[in-house]
């Protein structure tokens, strides 16, 4: 069976330039997160809102949820106004509770409808949609709920999401596990912080799975190409061959046995 992953964005939450918000979309049918700019990046890329089956929520930071009304104000009154088609959502109790207010506070009184039609769940394991999938938490902000994700489908088609990580032991347990890591580098080495990945960080990871392609978004660089002033930095660090710096609109086909 033929499966893709489609970064559909690969910026943190600054944009640096040339990128939209980090989002990654599965098939053309399952999403990861519902960034600021998620409904533009789906138009970009040719991808009807109402195919979208699936969201999986890593955390509620804005850069992650903040699109969210959006996308269901766009199925309920352009692509899918007679609500039929299904939408599951995965994530915590958290998820349910903040996206309700992000849609009161957004469009009151035009989401309540398609709001209550959404499959919600809240398990830490399951099958949706035929993807098997694990939640688990990572190293970030805890007041935001943060976790990743490990998918797979019954055709050996796997892969992991980092969310917003610093260095965490469950992640890379999960990695160990898998193909291909989708894995945020939000920052360069000189910001003191430790709930992001930083290019030491990359680097110490692609030593420990050499075995597995690690495709780094939520990146704090712009496009080398960029013909802007500078925002943080367009110097690219060298790592290991199993590491690739995605951009937007980068596009894996699994194989049967690898994502190329």
């Amino acid at each position: 069976m033929a499966h893709e992953i489609l970064m559909l964005g690969t910026g943190n939450a600054f944009l640096p330039h040339g990128r939209h918000h980090s989002f990654c979309c599965i098939d053309k049918k399952h999403i990861i997160d519902a960034p600021p700019t998620a409904l533009a990046s789906l138009r970009r890329a040719g991808i009807k809102i109402s195919d979208i089956e699936t969201i999986f929520i890593t955390h509620v930071h804005g850069d992650h949820v903040f699109g969210f009304p959006f996308l269901l104000l766009e199925r309920r009154y352009i692509s899918d106004r007679d609500m039929i088609k299904p939408l599951t959502i995965v994530g915590s109790k958290m998820v349910k509770e903040r996206l309700w207010q992000l849609c009161q506070l957004a469009y009151p009184g035009s989401l309540e409808e398609i709001f209550e039609t959404i499959n919600w769940v809240d398990e830490v394991s399951g099958i949706v949609n035929g993807w098997s999938f694990e939640r688990f938490k990572v190293f970030h902000d805890a007041s935001v709920d943060p976790h990743g994700y490990r998918l797979e489908h019954s055709s050996g088609a796997n892969l992991v999401h980092s969310g917003d990580t610093g260095p965490c032991e469950t992640l890379y347990q999960a990695i160990e596990r898998s193909s291909i890591a989708i894995v945020e580098m939000g920052i360069p080495e000189w910001v003191p912080s430790e709930e992001h990945h930083k290019p030491s960080d990359i680097e110490v990871l692609s030593q420990r799975v050499p075995n597995t392609k690690l495709l780094l978004t939520h990146t704090y660089l712009d496009m080398s190409d960029s013909e802007f002033e500078v925002l943080m930095s367009n110097q690219y660090p060298i790592f290991s061959s199993n590491v690739t710096h995605a951009y937007d609109g980068i596009c894996l086909k699994w194989d049967g046995q690898n994502w190329n």
